[in-house]
């Protein structure tokens, strides 16, 4: 095997452990990794395939700190991975993994209240000739995400639209190997995070509700990522943002025994909002606030420094 052979094989183990765990188990051994790797060789002298299996590497890495809240270390290895992923001009600015980046950068921005940013990556993106099927869809979803973060409500609805008629095509030869992971369910949750911006509540929690029940993680039936715990926790917040309090009594309450195994601080951040809401909330029935205290108690417990007074 060569030295770019064993890069991806230990990129694809890390990302098993983070589909499987989650990023709270992942994010140590993947920046061990990226340390490890770097001490290796000087970059310099790595041939091409070996600069896009580190930059395959770099990104994944930087993915799962982004998951753990481990937000400049994930900026740092992004932006590294960008420029090994573009260091090879007769491969063009759509080869391997370089839209990848870019799709989890955009959503970096937009998740730490930068949507403008987010936006502008995602134009840039769009903007190109030909894009693959599910990369375009990727992208409109990330251009809906901060359109709707902007208020602009019809702007946002169109790019979604567009990304689920785009996801109604069948997958073709051209689409990524790394989209594997943009279903229906993904686009369900991110469209009920964009109502949720919105402030379309009701809307934003019957798209969640099938993201979470149907699209995998701890918070749902299927088989999907460990990160997809995330559209269970936006659920409840978006519940306890509306008042339903006997829904987000029902939603906490059943996130609540498997919090010690949440593998996505930022889910575990958003369970702390939620359970923040409902303590702080009027007229709260004392099951719900109980039961948002409890709640509050577990993640405390985890050691991510979320708990009571905090999220």
């Amino acid at each position: 095997m060569t030295e770019g052979d064993d890069l991806t094989a230990l990129a694809q183990e890390l990302v098993a452990l983070d589909v499987a765990a989650g990023a709270r188990w992942a994010v140590g051994p993947a920046l061990a990794a990226v340390r490890a790797v770097g001490r290796s060789r000087p970059e310099p002298r790595e041939g091409v395939a070996e600069r896009a299996a580190r930059a395959e590497l770099y990104q994944v890495a930087a993915w799962i700190a982004f998951d753990a809240e481990r937000h400049g270390v994930s900026r740092r290895l992004h932006l590294r991975a960008l420029e090994l992923a573009r260091s090879d001009p007769a491969e063009g600015p759509d080869a391997a993994v370089e839209p990848l980046i870019l799709a989890v950068l955009a959503m970096q921005e937009e998740h730490l209240g930068r949507p403008a940013h987010s936006l502008r990556i995602a134009s840039s993106v769009l903007a190109r000739e030909a894009l693959p099927g599910r990369v375009a869809a990727i992208f409109h979803v990330r251009a809906g995400r901060a359109l709707a973060r902007m208020g602009n409500g019809p702007l946002a609805g169109r790019a979604l639209g567009t990304a689920a008629e785009l996801l109604a095509d069948r997958p073709t030869d051209r689409d990524p190997a790394w989209a594997w992971w943009f279903d229906r369910h993904e686009l369900d949750g991110h469209h009920g995070l964009a109502r949720a911006a919105l402030g379309d509540l009701g809307a934003a929690a019957a798209l969640l509700h099938d993201a979470a029940h149907a699209g995998g993680g701890d918070g749902g039936d299927g088989g999907g990522p460990a990160y997809r715990v995330l559209f269970a926790a936006e659920l409840a917040l978006v519940q306890a943002r509306a008042g339903d309090w006997r829904e987000v009594d029902a939603a906490m309450a059943t996130l609540m025994d498997g919090v010690s195994c949440v593998g996505s601080v930022r889910a575990l951040r958003v369970l702390g909002r939620a359970a923040r809401l409902v303590e702080d909330g009027r007229r709260v029935p004392r099951r719900t606030r109980d039961t948002a205290r409890h709640l509050a108690l577990a993640l405390r417990d985890t050691g991510t420094g979320i708990g009571a007074g905090a999220g």
